[in-house]
């Protein structure tokens, strides 16, 4: 006979609920002693808690996880999207409007790379969004050096290896040609570590610009750099499945802080 599992959520999950961490960085957290549960030191994330148990991180209390909401947000180019840089750079969470609450980025984008990054309240949404098997097409348009002929884009189109990792095909298509340099519209469904840019070395095209357009069905379209909008519950609740999403008023944009200065374009110019 196979025993009851305790009751209760996984501490690492509780802490994802609550917008901490993702569960990976909570149990990270928990090995790093930042944890207590009823005052005592967790090193372990092997443990079920309920809502009767007390919870502290660096001696905060944790409070119980808000309603699940998405924002789309306009990454400028310059900012890193890890919580924390060894580097001291500027990152996106240190940047995002006014009256943001705490959130977690879905994915990532490179320093230099800019457009649709998703962010949440909820590790729950950010992990489901996360999966592979998700399998959401994400679009880039991006600028590269080079004048690319049909037979890379066959190439890249059937996959590549690179370093011994390897990307499966990807959508792509020539848009134009503008001198030295071409657009191109790149689509992906895994969304691996510079996996644009390091494919299309291995056809002798380098990255200039990459913008993410969409990521599934969210879009960037008119949201300017620097700028979060909400993802209304409704659309949460058809696009995601979540019955818990909650009813929000039409999202509205909010004012964007001053992106860094961008120095490929001599600081912060208007774009056009």
């Amino acid at each position: 006979m196979s025993e009851t599992p305790p009751p209760g959520d996984r501490i690492a999950k509780v802490l994802a609920r609550a917008g901490l961490a993702s569960r990976r960085d909570a149990e990270r957290m928990i090995e790093d002693g930042r944890v207590m549960v009823n005052g005592r030191h967790i090193s372990s994330p092997a443990l079920n808690v309920t809502e009767t148990d007390e919870i502290t991180v660096d001696g905060n209390p944790v409070e119980p996880p808000a309603p699940p909401r998405l924002w789309l947000y306009h990454k400028p180019p310059g900012l890193v999207t890890s919580a924390r840089d060894e580097k001291g750079r500027p990152t996106v969470f240190d940047n995002l409007p006014e009256g943001m609450p705490r959130v977690m980025s879905v994915g990532r984008l490179d320093l230099n790379s800019e457009g649709l990054l998703l962010l949440t309240n909820d590790g729950g949404i950010k992990r489901q969004l996360e999966l592979p098997s998700t399998g959401w097409l994400r679009k880039y348009r991006v600028r590269v050096n080079g004048t690319p002929k049909e037979s890379d884009l066959t190439t890249l189109r059937k996959g590549v290896t690179v370093d011994g990792e390897r990307f499966l095909g990807m959508e792509i298509t020539l848009d134009r040609q503008q001198g030295a340099n071409a657009w191109l519209t790149v689509g992906l469904r895994e969304g691996k570590n510079r996996e644009i840019r390091r494919a299309l070395e291995t056809v002798g095209l380098k990255v200039g610009r990459l913008i993410r357009l969409s990521y599934g069905p969210f879009r960037l379209n008119d949201l300017k750099p620097g700028e979060a909008e909400e993802i209304k519950g409704r659309v949460m609740r058809d696009q995601l499945g979540m019955e818990g999403a909650p009813k929000l008023k039409p999202a509205r944009v909010r004012k964007a802080r001053p992106a860094p200065p961008d120095p490929r374009r001599g600081g912060n110019k208007p774009r056009k």
